[in-house]
């Protein structure tokens, strides 16, 4: 069971439990695409939704009937979560990894209708091809929404212009973005936060309103709103791509090497106060590690492992 955990090329399958619903989500780290794989950002951003469903915004009574969108859906992890809650998602992607989500969402909202028949609590989940900057394909899911969510949506630099102007597309004045990411480029991260900071109004979700056993230092949740100011989605799209230009430029001649040690350094075990000193030993109760620690454990080895080349 532990080696499932670990996305390994064998590994077909992920199973979560969220909402007291055994979820089941296929996925093929095999493929060339990025969303065939469940991530460990969508497993947070579920279980943030979980812990904080019993009252506030996000419990069922405010939420359902509301309209989300999912961008880079990939499994349908996060989108899923929120039709749990009432929500009416659209869950979407590029072409190549449809067939996989719409697999995904059919097994689930099957075994959930048959589980719980009669039962209204949950929303609905649909699946559509959004690629950022398209305008058939955000006409297509006729915006504005409710919520615009998206886990580990933000990995490179030429992402960034495309992502801003979608939102933009997508939002309405009182539209909120919740956003899940796990740092990975330390420069990446902070042209990302650099742009939503200029064009949104940005919390960070603290640690203890996550999932006590579903977090991880250097995974992080955002939520945001649009700024009252906000100015058009062209205007906003080019002031981010003016600094886009300008941390590269910074950051173009940095050596790679000194840049993986920074995204490592970065990484904790599990709740070590001293992040260098705990990456790689942790004091373990009953020498014994949870599925979601050992799950972090893998997607540290791989990334340490990722450039190393064998010759």
């Amino acid at each position: 069971m532990e080696a499932d955990r670990l996305n390994s090329p064998t590994t077909s399958e992920v199973t979560l439990e969220v909402l007291g619903h055994q979820l089941h989500f296929s996925q093929n780290p095999n493929s060339r695409h990025l969303g065939t794989t469940v991530w460990d950002a969508s497993v947070v951003f579920a279980k943030f939704l979980e812990k904080n469903c019993r009252k506030g915004r996000f419990c069922p009574s405010k939420l359902k009937g509301k309209r989300v969108l999912e961008l880079g859906a990939g499994c349908g992890v996060a989108g899923f979560g929120m039709a749990l809650l009432g929500c009416d998602v659209v869950a979407t992607d590029q072409i190549e990894v449809l067939p996989l989500l719409k697999r995904n969402i059919e097994r689930n909202t099957s075994r959930i209708s048959q589980m719980n028949p009669g039962s209204d609590s949950f929303g609905s989940i649909q699946v559509a091809e959004l690629d950022w900057g398209n305008d058939d394909h955000i006409r297509a899911v006729t915006p504005p929404f409710d919520y615009i969510i998206g886990t580990d949506v933000v990995y490179a630099e030429h992402l960034l212009e495309p992502l801003l102007q979608t939102i933009f597309a997508l939002s309405g004045p009182k539209t909120t973005i919740l956003l899940g990411y796990e740092i990975r480029s330390t420069s990446v991260h902070e042209q990302m936060l650099n742009m939503w900071k200029s064009n949104f109004d940005v919390k960070v979700v603290p640690k203890t309103k996550m999932h006590s056993e579903y977090q991880h230092p250097s995974i992080q949740l955002y939520i945001m709103g649009l700024k009252s100011s906000g100015g058009n989605s062209e205007s906003a799209a080019q002031k981010i791509k003016q600094q886009i230009e300008v941390g590269t430029k910074e950051t173009k001649h940095e050596d790679m090497i000194g840049e993986s040690s920074n995204v490592v350094d970065k990484m904790v075990s599990f709740g070590g106060e001293n992040e260098k000193d705990s990456l790689l030993v942790t004091k373990l109760p009953n020498g014994k590690l949870s599925d979601w620690e050992v799950r972090r454990y893998g997607s540290m080895a791989a990334r340490l492992l990722r450039d190393v080349k064998i010759t």
